[in-house]
């Protein structure tokens, strides 16, 4: 996922997240008489805010005009505007080839410029490096690493007398003691297409990529498929949470913006997601306390993995109106106090060593992950077309809406992962 999804996320992402009118609006700057204007379309509400502010004031004159929006629109949108000539100086980017908004897929046609001669590139990690680059180029501006996992409201679980589970066996039945006692386990909000892979990608991490670390490299060299793989237990899980009453009444009717206020708000116990809903639910509630877990797939934790990868980074216009203010964005975007900024305010972890961060305290569980390399990258970063993540998000939505089923989603997938880029 390239919130990544989860984010988003995904996404995922963030998720992991443009609209011309949207939460974030156009800030369009006025009182400024400066030539120095720079343009930028941003998925991350509530954290590009403080880092326009900061860049500005170490820029004096320099005019920023934004819009934020969330994943799903600013993915149809972003690659009309760059092929009619309209997209702004500098834009979300995500890692990979996952989805529309993926560096491979905009950097192949030219729409994104080369920053592989900006100082900051040569020192990304490998693993980070490689999805942020097309064809040995470097050209997305990866800030921050993110995790999926489970996020508890602690305030809920005291009150419920509930604790986090460690154990498949325990997840459900601590679903099924949520909802006995009102408060579901989870918050889903389906209702957003990029939110319903987070769940699976946390449970495709250990039930897949467990037993079985090269599974992305088998399936690339069509030694493996996801109908005839543990894909299919991992699927099954979904389903048996939902059934099992793991989330609230109607994911399908429930926005990703409703979901963070059902867990902020201790309506749920928590909620599965990336680890940059941590700010936003501190921003519903900002007395809360809020945890990140490995979501239990077995019953076995030494098996546990979480899905860790880059999260969406930004890129610049090939063709920006203003190239060199552009490149300055991004670098202080890639600085210390930019990204710092960032991770702070996303809760997430800087994509560069030695930036003097702390990590927030709601992360030690996904810091010790990635630390011990327990982590799995984010299942379509790799994946050599973003219609495969797109038949998989449309397919999980008609699963739950009883229209499809996950043997059909699943072939569907193989079918356009072999049709390949």
């Amino acid at each position: 996922m390239r919130t990544s999804r989860l984010a988003a996320a995904a996404a995922i992402l963030t998720a992991g997240s443009l609209l011309a009118a949207c939460s974030g609006g156009t800030n369009a700057g006025s009182g400024t008489t400066d030539t120095q204007v720079l343009t930028l379309a941003s998925v991350d509400q509530g954290s590009i805010e403080d880092v326009i502010e900061a860049f500005k004031k170490a820029n004096p004159g320099v005019d920023v005009r934004f819009t934020t929006s969330g994943a799903d629109q600013y993915q149809q949108q972003i690659r009309t505007q760059l092929s009619s000539g309209t997209a702004p100086d500098v834009m979300s980017v995500w890692p990979g080839n996952g989805n529309p908004g993926a560096t491979y897929v905009l950097a192949q046609p030219g729409y994104l410029l080369d920053l592989s001669d900006q100082a900051w590139a040569a020192k990304l990690p490998p693993a980070i490096k490689s999805v942020a680059q097309y064809e040995d180029k470097t050209y997305t501006a990866i800030f921050g690493q993110n995790g999926i996992g489970a996020v508890y409201n602690q305030d809920a679980l005291d009150k419920s007398g509930l604790t986090p589970p460690g154990t498949w066996t325990e997840l459900l039945s601590f679903c099924k003691a949520a909802a006995a006692k009102g408060t579901p386990a989870f918050a889903l909000g389906n209702q957003d297409n990029w939110v319903t892979q987070i769940v699976l990608y946390a449970l495709v991490a250990t039930t897949v990529f467990g037993p079985d670390r090269e599974f992305a490299s088998k399936m690339e060299a069509g030694q493996a498929t996801f109908a005839d793989s543990p894909w299919t237990t991992a699927m099954d899980k979904y389903l048996q949470m939902e059934k099992t009453g793991c989330f609230q009444k109607n994911p399908l009717g429930t926005s990703y913006e409703a979901s963070q206020t059902l867990a902020a708000t201790g309506k749920t116990l928590g909620i599965i997601q990336g680890n940059w809903v941590v700010a936003l639910l501190k921003g519903k509630n900002p007395a809360g306390k809020f945890t990140l877990k490995a979501l239990p797939a077995t019953d076995n934790p030494s098996e546990f993995l979480m899905p860790a990868a880059a999260g969406a980074g930004y890129g610049v216009n090939a063709k920006a109106k203003n190239k060199d203010l552009a490149l300055k964005f991004v670098n202080f975007v890639m600085s210390p106090e930019g990204m710092n900024l960032f991770v702070k305010k996303q809760g997430g972890l800087p994509s560069l060593p030695d930036t003097g961060y702390t990590a927030d305290p709601s992360l030690a569980e996904l810091s010790t992950y990635i630390t011990d390399n327990k982590t799995v990258p984010f299942m379509d970063q790799l994946w050599p077309n973003p219609k495969v993540q797109q038949t998989m998000l449309s397919g999980l939505q008609e699963i739950f809406s009883n229209q499809s089923t996950p043997d059909k989603v699943l072939k569907a997938m193989d079918t356009d992962y072999k049709a390949g880029s």
